[in-house]
């Protein structure tokens, strides 16, 4: 039993050994890139994602899928980081789910900017304060998050990528005692999605709308008989206590992010467009605009409403749609929106998560 366990531990730390050189390879590779690149720019989102697509279809266990995903991502983010180190915005401060939205892809290898305010984000993408900004857009069971949508419509910036994330809210507390809880700090929208459960087990607690959760766990790590809603994270980073997991009334409750830039993405082979268009104010309005999309066979992922802000009762239509702008049926459809819509914006092509 021993002589065979020795064994297959010397046989873990050849391998281990082999990887370290193939890795370390690797890393000499991304650099030697990083210098041959014309334009500068270190990020390349369609081709990271035709690396992973390719290593998905290539593998064959143990490991799964999503594991193999983690583990690249985790080792590109490092080779990417031997060229330099990505500067990244999100919505603040440490232990948002934003955040762990940004680790997620972008892996730990980057310099984080955590901000106050949405706003903040798209700002400092703009200034060029940071390459890339990472901002919630659609909560699955919440709907749109209007400010990130207004923002789109305002902002001259681009949408390079998405991320989506299962968002699985703790309550946590300084207190231990989950009887002893007076009131409870969160974001609004994680408020209303616990609102059945805080109905059921705090129903006299103080409800309070903060920026975000991470904050409210910041807060609630002051005060005695405080809690807030945030994620494990947040407990660990504000050492916080648990008093319990999963607090969330829908058990599938996911978050989807996007990733802003001014650079526009090459064809990852799976992609998807964003384009925010208004039409004019017409019976069939709506019919006329989805029409180019239907006779071509192209599906819409998403068609949201929001009041224009420029006229009374006037409306604008953000549109997810599968494929590239440079797919010949998306250029087609494209074409034929700008001529059927008063107003069309591109928001981007990105790779489909």
């Amino acid at each position: 039993m021993t002589k065979k366990l020795d064994k297959l531990r010397k046989n873990i730390d050849d391998i281990d050994k082999k990887l370290l050189e193939l890795i370390s390879n690797r890393g000499l590779l991304a650099k030697e890139i990083g210098l041959l690149k014309d334009d500068g720019v270190i990020y390349k989102p369609e081709r990271e994602a035709q690396v992973i697509t390719k290593l998905i279809k290539e593998n064959k266990g143990p490991l799964s899928n999503d594991s193999v995903t983690n583990i690249y991502k985790a080792i590109i983010s490092n080779c990417r980081a031997l060229e330099k180190k990505l500067a990244i915005s999100f919505l603040g401060p440490s232990g948002t789910f934003s955040e762990e939205a940004t680790i997620k892809h972008f892996g730990e290898n980057v310099k984080s900017i955590p901000t106050n305010s949405i706003d903040e984000v798209f700002n400092n993408v703009q200034s060029e304060k940071v390459q890339y900004g990472v901002v919630p857009i659609e909560n699955s069971t919440e709907g749109g998050i209007s400010r990130t949508l207004d923002l789109l419509l305002m902002k001259d910036l681009k949408i390079c990528g998405e991320i989506t994330l299962p968002v699985h809210h703790c309550l946590i507390s300084k207190s231990k005692d989950l009887k002893k809880i007076t009131s409870i700090y969160a974001h609004g929208q994680s408020l209303a999605q616990c609102h059945d459960w805080i109905t059921n087990n705090l129903p006299n607690a103080e409800k309070i709308t903060v920026l975000s959760n991470a904050e409210g766990a910041k807060i609630a790590s002051k005060e005695k008989h405080a809690a807030a809603i945030a994620s494990a994270r947040a407990a660990s980073i504000f050492k916080l206590n648990i008093l319990q997991n999963h607090i969330e009334d829908e058990p599938n409750n996911t978050t989807r992010f996007l990733i802003l830039s001014d650079q526009e993405i090459l064809p990852s082979g799976n992609d998807k467009t964003s384009i925010v268009v208004a039409t004019k104010n017409k019976p069939g309005a709506i019919v006329d605009l989805i029409q180019p999309f239907a006779s071509r066979k192209v599906s819409l992922t998403k068609l949201e409403s929001r009041p224009s802000r420029i006229g009374m009762w006037e409306y604008v239509f953000f549109i997810d749609i599968e494929g590239h702008r440079d797919d010949s049926k998306i250029k087609l459809c494209l074409k034929d929106i700008e001529k059927k819509s008063s107003f069309m914006k591109f928001l981007g092509s990105y790779p489909k998560n």
